[in-house]
């Protein structure tokens, strides 16, 4: 009994991604070993198959708790020109950063010649509406019954309405509604802290379902399986560059500051976020390099905090990347309609998506669900979610530096806008 205690006790000490990646290369490994083994396959696939739903039954708690309470941090009493200025400069990056994510996926092609559609024997139609009903649709006509049938878009808005109503009530003069606003403010937040507190504990099976998930795609295409992975990993950081290049660079030009000097300075906190993981747990780091980049305490006071909730730039290219991967690996062609919901789905979700490790991996199942991929237990776009899984560690280091790289040119935009920029630090 001891010796199971001190195995599952040092288990659990073990740093995650180090679990995830061992499963990730152990489940390749035996899947080249046991390729075409079906009966192998047949008794693993309930493994994958348990993680898949375990990981669905988080995503609507986990996206309605996230966005009501990223909402409903902004006061509305800083939302004032320069607030209202952080905010839509946000919004703007993001949108800018889900297009090249799509374009980097578009160009790229990850996932083509994966085929598990045909694998599973199953076809994938497309469903295609049209754009005016894209837009009717988000609004909900009964937001329980959005709510029950996972309606991603629906849930998105009526959270977004709930949570900005939310922060106008705690902000209120009056004392009772402002008093019940923060007591349910402090619900949900609690909920959410739960939520994720799950999430941990269904992430210490990941090494195990991420084996399973791996084991299946191995089995069938052999060491070929590793060019995917490549591919959509390549195609995820020439997203991140370009976001650098085309966007911050071009912010720099037009603000009339160096690129080359807004690079150096954001780089302790750029390193300490692909470190961590975290845009959370690399605010401190983040404030020091608005500091020295001359940003005053009254823009990045209230720009990095709302920017580490809401502006996820590297995750949405993330998510941009990855939706176009396993749609290419499952025969699932993405028409315009479903692009651009993928866009609008990606932006209004990035001011839920929580800044702390992994959380863009459910915000990507919420992404597929919007144009229709269902990550259902045994279907084809499961076995290709498993392998973003396997290696989500890698991409996450990736994604989260850029995160905080956008609410850094944000904060600093802000204030070269206003005339508050001390351009001395920029000599």
């Amino acid at each position: 009994m001891s010796a199971i205690k001190g195995f599952f006790s040092a288990y659990f000490r073990f740093n995650l991604l180090y679990k995830i990646l061992i499963g990730l290369i152990l489940g390749a490994i035996a899947g080249i070993v046991f390729q075409n083994n079906a009966d192998m396959a047949a008794f693993l696939k309930p493994f994958g198959d348990i993680f898949i739903r375990l990981l669905k039954m988080n995503m609507v708690p986990v996206i309605a708790c996230t966005l009501i309470v990223g909402a409903s941090t902004i006061s509305p009493s800083h939302l004032s020109r320069v607030g209202g200025k952080v905010v839509i400069f946000y919004l703007i990056t993001s949108l800018f950063a889900i297009v090249i994510g799509l374009l980097s996926g578009m160009i790229l092609e990850p996932g083509t010649g994966l085929e598990f559609a045909g694998a599973e024997g199953k076809t994938i139609e497309a469903k295609s509406p049209s754009l005016s009903s894209i837009f009717l649709n988000i609004i909900p006509t009964n937001p329980m019954e959005a709510f029950a049938k996972g309606n991603v878009l629906s849930i998105i808005f009526f959270c977004l309405l709930f949570g900005i109503a939310l922060a106008y009530g705690k902000d209120s003069k009056d004392e009772l509604l402002s008093k019940s606003s923060l007591t349910v403010y402090e619900f949900i937040d609690g909920v959410s802290h739960i939520m994720f507190r799950i999430v941990s504990w269904i992430m210490q099976y990941a090494p195990f379902g991420v084996f399973a998930l791996i084991f299946i795609v191995f089995s069938k295409h052999g060491a070929a399986g590793f060019g995917p992975l490549l591919s959509v990993t390549a195609s995820v950081y020439i997203g991140l560059i370009l976001q650098v290049v085309i966007v911050y660079f071009g912010i720099c030009l037009l603000m009339g500051l160096s690129p080359v000097k807004f690079l150096n300075k954001v780089r302790n906190p750029m390193i300490t976020a692909f470190v961590t993981r975290s845009s959370g747990a690399t605010l401190p780091v983040s404030i020091e390099a608005a500091e020295n980049m001359g940003v005053p305490k009254s823009i990045y006071g209230f720009g990095l905090p709302v920017g580490a909730t809401i502006n996820m730039d590297g995750t949405t290219i993330y998510l941009g990347v990855c939706a176009m991967f396993i749609a290419n690996s499952i025969g699932f062609d993405l028409d315009l309609s479903q692009q651009l919901t993928i866009v609008i789905t990606a932006v209004l979700a990035s001011v839920g998506t929580a800044g702390v490790p992994g959380a863009g991996a459910i915000m990507l199942l919420m992404v597929l669900d919007s144009v229709g991929i269902e990550v259902d237990a045994g279907t084809p776009a499961s076995v290709a979610y498993g392998m973003i899984l396997g290696i989500d560690a890698l991409l996450d280091m990736g994604r989260t530096s850029m995160n905080v790289v956008g609410d850094l040119s944000g904060v600093v935009a802000v204030s070269k806008s206003e005339k508050l920029l001390d351009t001395y630090r920029w000599e």
